[in-house]
């Protein structure tokens, strides 16, 4: 009881001054939210705001969401926005429901960085352990971030994700697997990918078991945490099914991640790629991109037994690369929980040219969208070349973090090897 007191008088004057600085954008640039809804940075053919408007008047007027081909999101959202009243009459409710969101995925963060499972689980315990960052400042570290601040005021549906995944990791930590599955099954339910997940967030609700209600096999375990995962999606489907009255949302929600049949541009991958590609090889290399972003789960479990959360971290970097429509707000996800590993940072090698990369994609990937889009003075290959420049920063920030945190444990296995410089061939 005295701790989560503690807890709200420590947090509560950082929340309110995040919520009041997106209060004051909202109200002082009333043109900034739909400025960056249009974004392609931010808003892709499967999270976009104006995507779910447009859905929700369908829904609104006993229409099917999916006739019209653009709506591409979960239908649970739309009874949820249907609550809500008229965006463009009265956009303080909605702006208040993501703030809200945003508060919980700070709060997530919070609980995570308070448990130390960073640096000290149950199977490793790092030797910097004392050099991690408090709650407070990882939260604000999150909240204040430009791209939580820009993601925030766009709209998407993919801060619901976030805060899915995000919870999910807290509550494995607790010591509640049951409601870690559960929020794991709405953030599938939302977005597909964070099935991809599942084993590791499995092994970190393994190792963070209560005394009093442990499972000894692995195996067990994991097979009732699918079956609880299994049984959630299974029930989101048919209230979507019940509420749409056909299996056509499994198609327009899911398909189209798998067949990417919408190539509006994105920060990601894929869309160039398959913008040129023949018809004849799509289906290959469709198969080749998924295969290529779901198996870094199996190495990365296995390898880092001993740190399921930092698994997590690694793929969710990975993920907000390699995803087909990737946005900012994926980004934001891996960089939300890097500052948990504050403790390795002395061994990252390249932190500056990773973060420089980001910085020098980041101002330049919209101006050479303008300079396509609406200049005329390039092509598609100015803002493909940009978007390669923006997954460099990210893959550079991912494999050095990887390099740390195995460097780390390395030197806990080795500690005659400290401080020694190593060479790689």
């Amino acid at each position: 009881m005295n701790r989560g007191k503690m807890h709200f008088q420590g947090t509560a004057g950082l929340y309110t001054a995040a919520a009041l600085l997106r209060l004051l954008l909202f109200v002082f640039f009333p043109g900034l939210p739909d400025l960056l809804t249009a974004r392609v940075e931010i808003s892709t053919p499967v999270t976009s705001f104006k995507r779910l408007q447009e859905g929700l008047f369908l829904y609104n007027h006993n229409v099917s969401p999916y006739d019209g081909g653009v709506y591409h999101q979960a239908p649970l959202l739309l009874p949820l926005f249907s609550l809500l009243p008229d965006p463009s009459t009265y956009p303080i409710f909605t702006y208040l429901l993501y703030i809200i969101v945003d508060l919980l995925s700070a709060d997530a963060l919070y609980k995570i960085a308070e448990s130390g499972e960073a640096s000290t689980s149950r199977l490793f315990t790092s030797a910097r352990k004392e050099r991690r960052w408090s709650g407070y400042i990882v939260a604000a570290l999150f909240l204040f971030n430009p791209f939580t601040i820009a993601t925030c005021m766009a709209r998407p549906t993919n801060v619901f994700t976030t805060c899915a995944v995000l919870h999910a990791a807290a509550k494995a930590i607790s010591g509640n697997p049951f409601t870690s599955m559960l929020t794991l099954s709405f953030a599938t339910y939302l977005s597909m990918y964070p099935v991809l997940l599942l084993p590791p967030l499995v092994l970190l609700a393994y190792d963070r078991q209560h005394a009093s209600k442990r499972t000894s096999s692995l195996l067990q375990f994991a097979g009732i945490n699918v079956g609880v995962l299994a049984f959630c999606l299974s029930v989101l489907f048919l209230g979507s099914y019940l509420l749409t009255g056909s299996w056509e949302f499994v198609a327009s929600t899911y398909g189209i991640q798998l067949t990417l049949t919408d190539l509006t541009p994105n920060v990601g991958l894929w869309w160039y790629f398959f913008v040129e590609m023949f018809d004849s090889f799509r289906a290959f290399f469709l198969a080749v991109f998924w295969l290529h972003l779901s198996c870094y789960v199996g190495g990365l479990s296995i390898r880092i037994r001993s740190q399921p959360l930092a698994v997590l971290t690694l793929l969710a970097g990975i993920f907000a690369i390699f995803k087909p429509y990737p946005s900012i707000a994926d980004t934001n996800l891996f960089l939300a929980m890097v500052p948990l590993f504050r403790h390795v940072f002395p061994l990252m090698r390249y932190a500056f040219v990773a973060t420089s990369t980001i910085l020098y994609s980041t101002f330049l990937g919209p101006a050479f969208y303008y300079l396509w889009i609406y200049a005329g003075s390039g092509n598609a290959n100015f803002f493909y070349a940009i978007t390669l420049v923006w997954s460099l920063g990210q893959s550079l920030l991912v494999s050095d973090l990887t390099f740390a945190i195995l460097r780390d444990e390395w030197e806990v296995e080795r500690p005659e090897m400290v401080g020694k410089e190593i060479r790689q061939t």
